[in-house]
């Protein structure tokens, strides 16, 4: 296995254990995939959730402009959704689960078809 697939099953790892989700692998192996080189960067492949700037970051380049959302309260209420179920004092919350978690949220799915 490579690394991208050791980090893709430490993020379904995370959805099992941290969040009670059963995760659809090939939705998170596409999710994973659209984070691009992010995932390798410990900086990057994190959401720090306590910045309200890196969530602004995450609405705007992710909801709205990957999948396609339109601006709205709901976005940011999604991501403090999605924080609260990962755990507010989980210290890494890994960009391509909150991804997954916000995609599967909004039903969005088809964009990785």
């Amino acid at each position: 296995m490579g690394k991208r697939d050791d980090l893709i099953e430490q993020y379904a790892n995370d959805l099992k254990n941290k969040c009670g989700m059963d995760p659809d692998m090939d939705l998170l192996t596409k999710v994973t995939i659209g984070c691009g080189p992010s995932i390798y960067d410990a900086d990057a492949s994190t959401v720090a959730s306590s910045q309200p700037s890196k969530l602004e970051t995450v609405k705007n380049n992710f909801l709205i402009k990957k999948l396609g959302l339109p601006d709205g309260p709901e976005l940011m209420e999604a991501i403090g959704s999605v924080v609260d179920i990962y755990g507010s004092s989980e210290r890494n919350k890994y960009r391509a689960v909150v991804y997954y978690m916000l995609t599967k949220h909004f039903g969005k799915e088809a964009i990785y078809g």
